[in-house]
């Protein structure tokens, strides 16, 4: 989850990028259909899959689907939000994946975790409003930032959803299959968007970020997050999520965007704090 967190920060600032240059629903359908010919090839040489692999298909339909309709309004709200504020937005979920994990799984949050979400919470809160007091108390959410928002709760519902739908399939078949489906279901979905792109037009910026969230930010993350849930609290593998916003600021100042203003950091000093709370045994 360590390097989950870390890759899917390259996302954001890579995405931010590319948003306004395609629409999201195209990018992400060649991202995914990219990302499952990846994971394709590992699950065949790790011997293919078994037929029990394929029973009950619909699972791995709900499955995509989340992941679709979170990936897809990433990239939407991507569009005006900035990457370190949506990256705030991310480390809402872990709150949110503790609550359905209670309801999916009866998943209980001692009274440590549930501070350590609540501190995560406040620091995304303050980092998602600029550290600006007064658009805290005007509660103005960009509209990007809350796009993104309801994507994170198609995420948070799908942490505890990979246990509640896994039937002991390997981690690599089960991502692969998920991959599959996310790609059909996006392929589907942006269909008029695929089509009308203007795809020998685009800048090199645009297929970096293609390249980088099929491989890293699609193949790579969806193992790494099938592997910890299936062996996790829900809560404390979204805990990770909480590093997001500090490694897209490094993302940012290495693509040669200015330092956020301190006030800003202290808010994603907070996340950090929550992280160390919620990993303490």
């Amino acid at each position: 989850m360590l390097l989950f967190s870390f890759l899917v920060a390259g996302s954001f600032s890579l995405g931010g990028a590319a948003a306004n240059d395609l629409a999201p629903t195209a990018l992400n359908a060649v991202r995914f259909g990219l990302a499952s010919v990846i994971m394709a090839a590992f699950v065949y040489a790790r011997g293919g899959m078994s037929r029990e692999a394929l029973k009950a298909p619909w699972r791995y339909l709900v499955l995509g689907g989340l992941f679709a309709v979170y990936f897809v309004l990433m990239f939407e709200g991507l569009k005006t939000a900035p990457p370190v504020s949506a990256a705030a937005v991310f480390t809402l979920t872990p709150l949110m994946s503790a609550a359905f994990g209670y309801v999916l799984l009866r998943q209980v949050v001692d009274g440590r975790i549930a501070l350590a979400l609540s501190i995560g919470a406040v620091g995304a809160a303050w980092v998602i409003f600029r550290a600006d007091l007064l658009a805290v108390l005007a509660f103005e959410i960009g509209r990007g930032e809350a796009i993104y928002f309801v994507g994170c709760v198609a995420h948070a519902v799908y942490t505890p959803m990979v246990r509640v739908l896994n039937r002991g399939e390997p981690v690599l078949v089960f991502a692969f299959l998920t991959l599959v489906a996310c790609a059909g279901v996006i392929t589907l979905w942006g269909i008029p968007e695929i089509l009308a792109a203007d795809w020998g037009g685009l800048r090199p910026i645009v297929w970096v970020a293609i390249g980088y969230t099929a491989v890293f930010a699609s193949a790579a993350t969806v193992f790494l997050i099938q592997f910890a849930s299936l062996r996790l609290p829900s809560s404390k593998v979204m805990a990770y999520t909480y590093l997001t916003p500090s490694w897209v600021i490094l993302w940012e100042v290495g693509l040669g965007q200015p330092i956020p203003g301190a006030l800003v950091l202290v808010g994603v000093g907070l996340t950090v704090l929550a992280l160390g709370l919620l990993l303490k045994d």
